[in-house]
């Protein structure tokens, strides 16, 4: 059969259907089957699963012309799926097609939450299509004889490819890919992304170095585009009286009365939290408010326990839900047809994760996905008529990969020596044809060697860092079976701090929570998780037992996971917005909300256009503040103000107290500081950046604690068994005493040296700050001197408080602050 005739067995499947196969999906069937790798960039409900399942069953037909009578053992394609929720859909949508066409073709799951029972059946038997996360592909990896098994494989299809590139998951799976090459030599590679800014770097990071070979000796690989535009429609939830002075938080619950008419008029509406902790409030509020919604709403976030998980999803399948609150665990792939509409509560800080949200809304073909936008403070309103630009002119951030990520290159080594072992002359090419790796030179490669079988220079006197041995042959492998053991109960890149089960006395589990929340808890202190009001009876090992109170409570379980800081493409449009508002262009409905608060800014200082950068003084009680607006999100701020200070002690010795926000930083301090003096000797310069950055910052605790995780990730580290984990702060000390040894006698260690890097890199943006202070330099500076605060710095200054006060506190000291500027 030709791949024309073979490609309207899929035409008429999808005729039964009354569908009709799109151009995209036709693109990629034909790709496939002509053996070119690729990336697919589609939306959400296109039919992205049928555009690779398809050709993939396909191809087995061609291969295999009496199917019908005989079945070819052996895996033949895996489906990487990021999130666990995505698999049970995949795997419905696969095993439909696979039936339906009579192949007799078999779909498995197995992920972290497969029985051992099925593992074990898996092993004797693998199905046709496994659908597996990064972190389960690894442990097969790790598994006696792993190139036997793959040796049948004919594709890998990585879904969400955006959500895994730039982080060590997707470093993971280039090197997992890397061996994939070469002991499957039919292996076709595809993945499957939304729209980023990068998809073209995002295909060279997937395929690696050498990725126009493929398997039919046809130069290049594709990258195929749907040419399906989702057309988004964002509606603000416009507050009908706001203050002059805003500040973060207490506006966004306020308006919840505003979004019930919302839910009401919908089939099923998803309201999106940025962190876990926000999600808890919001539904605990709503059913308060409304209790006629009790059994009608339901929670969803990643600490929740799996099986109500599950049934949140189904419910919603269902439509027996009206609403569910949630977070990012319903960001991704799930196709929930009957959601109607999406709310947003708060700014997402990115483009990419609001378009995101917005698309889990109707799937109506031709009809629009609604997303309404609810403002936790007044200038988020800013935001939202950002994001609306953004969705008309679409603007998608980057998505930055990950370079030379050692501690998962020597976790990866250690994986295949507990395997079958390896020959570093066999792996060292393909490590390098890896995006991650392209760079590593034979030095470092010895280096990560060395580090597997002695322990790096500084531990070769302990044994337990002797975990790879190397045969007379040169085989490196893995002897000890305590240390493989050891070695796949942590396999993987995602270090958290350490997870505590939350179960009734009674037994029962509710879910997980973090370390640092409970173990501030005594017995009898009440606290709001998963929707309940729960009383802590003890703590038991890693288990916090409850039961359930009617006291109420205002502490609401909260999460690590922090604040999101503005994505660059959202400070860019921020800057533009605020471009219109100093021309008074107030032409969106958000812009015209705000204009009471921008004339009362224009009337003590200015509305700062795109090519000025403003800088406001006054004087309070509390001594001299000075305010800096880059409109450049919190983690560059969060630098900036650091170096800023550094440096403006160098010129005299001066204290400062530091607060920021996405829009800008203070500097507090009892004495004047002379702004002309700052621009006089060009502060804001970009020379000598990383030595200011390192001296300014105290970047050794901040390498420290991201070490952390480096030295659970290279295994230097373990993190406990499953009924025994260590406890973070015992982590963190046993890291912290490799990172100092290594600091003191080892300062090259390559591992030491990352954790700089990653520091520098991802958590201050160090790139993206320098750009920021040239595109400063080249802006006109308005130095304002104004007699009190301003509805700009106002936020800033009273988040600086919230550090130190309750809520409650904070919010009659706020009151007391607006009577007085109002004066």
């Amino acid at each position: 059969m030709n791949n024309t005739h073979i490609t309207d067995i899929a035409a008429s499947w999808f005729e039964s259907k009354n569908w009709t196969a799109f151009p995209f999906q036709q693109k990629t069937w034909k790709a496939f089957l002509d053996g070119k790798h690729g990336l697919l960039n589609a939306p959400t409900g296109s039919g992205k699963t049928y555009a690779l399942w398809v050709p993939i069953v396909l191809q087995y037909l061609k291969e295999n012309p009496n199917y019908k009578t005989k079945h070819t053992k052996g895996i033949k394609a895996i489906w990487i799926t990021p999130l666990r929720a995505l698999s049970i859909e995949i795997q419905q949508s696969a095993q439909r097609f696979a039936d339906d066409l009579g192949t007799g073709l078999t779909v498995g799951i197995r992920t972290g939450d497969t029985s051992q029972s099925d593992r074990a059946k898996q092993k004797r038997q693998m199905p046709d299509l496994l659908i597996t996360t990064p972190e389960s592909l690894m442990l097969l990896l790790a598994s006696k004889d792993y190139d036997k098994t793959f040796k049948s494989l004919t594709a890998i299809v990585v879904d969400e490819w955006h959500e895994l590139l730039g982080s060590k998951r997707g470093v993971q799976m280039e090197l997992a890919l890397s061996r994939l090459k070469t002991v499957s030599p039919k292996l076709r590679i595809w993945g499957i992304s939304a729209t980023i800014g990068n998809l073209e770097e995002a295909m060279d990071v997937l395929l690696g170095v050498n990725r126009n070979v493929t398997l039919s000796g046809v130069e290049g690989s594709v990258l195929i585009k749907s040419e399906q535009k989702s057309k988004i429609e964002v509606r603000s939830i416009i507050p009908k009286k706001m203050e002059t002075f805003p500040w973060r938080g207490h506006l966004g619950l306020h308006l919840l009365e505003e979004i019930v008419p919302i839910i009401k008029a919908s089939k099923t509406t998803i309201i999106f939290t940025n962190t876990r902790g926000q999600c808890e409030i919001w539904f605990q509020k709503l059913l308060e408010k409304h209790p006629e919604f009790a059994g009608e709403i339901a929670m969803h976030h990643g600490s929740i326990a799996k099986d109500t998980r599950l049934w949140v999803e189904q419910a919603i399948r269902n439509e027996s839900l009206l609403a569910v609150v949630a977070t990012s665990s319903l960001d991704l792939g799930v196709d929930f047809a009957p959601v109607e509409t999406v709310i947003q509560i708060g700014s997402p800080k990115g483009v990419a994760k609001f378009l995101q949200r917005a698309g889990r809304s109707n799937h109506r073909p031709g009809e629009p996905s609604v997303i309404y936008f609810l403002p936790t403070h007044a200038l988020e309103l800013l935001e939202a008529s950002a994001l609306k630009r953004a969705v008309k002119d679409e603007v998608v951030e980057d998505r930055i990969p990950y370079l030379l990520s050692f501690d998962v290159l020597i976790q990866y080594l250690v994986t295949l020596a507990v395997s079958n072992g390896f020959f570093p002359k066999e792996i060292f090419p393909e490590i390098k044809s890896t995006f991650c790796f392209q760079g590593i030179t034979e030095e470092k490669w010895n280096w990560c060697l060395n580090f597997i079988t002695l322990g790096s220079q500084s531990l070769q006197a302990y044994d337990e860092y002797k975990k790879v041995e190397v045969t007379e042959e040169g085989l490196f492998k893995v002897e000890s079976k305590q240390v493989a053991m050891m070695h796949r109960l942590s396999i993987g890149t995602i270090v958290s701090d350490s997870m505590m089960q939350v179960k009734y006395v009674s037994g029962g589990f509710i879910g997980t929570i973090e370390e640092w929340f409970i173990s501030k808890m005594k017995p009898g202190d009440t606290f709001v998780f998963a929707g309940r009001t729960l009383e802590l009876v003890r703590l038991r090992q890693m288990q916090a037992q409850v039961r359930k109170s009617k006291k109420r409570t205002a502490n609401v379980v909260s999460f690590m996971g922090g604040r999101l800081p503005l994505s660059s493409q959202m400070s860019k449009i921020l800057r533009e917005e605020m471009q219109s508002e100093a021309d008074h262009k107030r032409n969106t409905p958000e812009l015209k909300a705000l204009s009471h608060i921008f004339d009362r800014q224009e009337r003590e200082s200015i509305v700062p256009g795109e090519n000025e950068f403003l800088i406001e003084t006054f004087k309070t009680r509390e001594g001299y503040h000075s305010i800096f607006y880059p409109f450049e999100g919190r983690f560059v701020h969060e630098a900036m103000s650091s170096l800023l200070a550094y440096r403006i002690s160098l010129l005299s010795p001066i204290t400062f107290s530091l607060a920021y926000n996405d829009y800008g930083f203070e500097l507090l301090s009892d004495q004047f500081l002379d702004i002309q003096t700052v621009l006089d000797n060009n502060l804001f310069s970009a020379e000598y950046l990383f030595d200011d950055l390192q001296k300014s910052l105290n970047s050794t605790e901040l390498a420290r604690r991201k070490f952390r995780d480096i030295a659970v990730i290279s295994g230097m580290v373990f993190q406990g068994y499953p009924n025994k984990v260590i406890k973070t702060k015992h982590l963190q000390s046993n890291s912290q005493l490799l990172f100092d040894v290594f600091r003191d006698y080892e300062p090259d260690n390559l591992l030491y040296l990352q954790a700089y890097r990653e520091t520098f890199e991802h958590q201050l943006e160090e790139g993206r700050l320098r750009l920021a202070l040239e595109r400063i330099n080249s802006q006109k500076i308005i130095w304002k001197q104004c007699e009190k605060a301003t509805p700009f710095s106002f936020p800033i200054i009273t988040d600086r408080l919230r550090e130190k006060l309750s809520s409650e506190k904070l919010a009659d000291r706020i009151k007391r602050m607006t009577l007085q500027l109002m004066k």
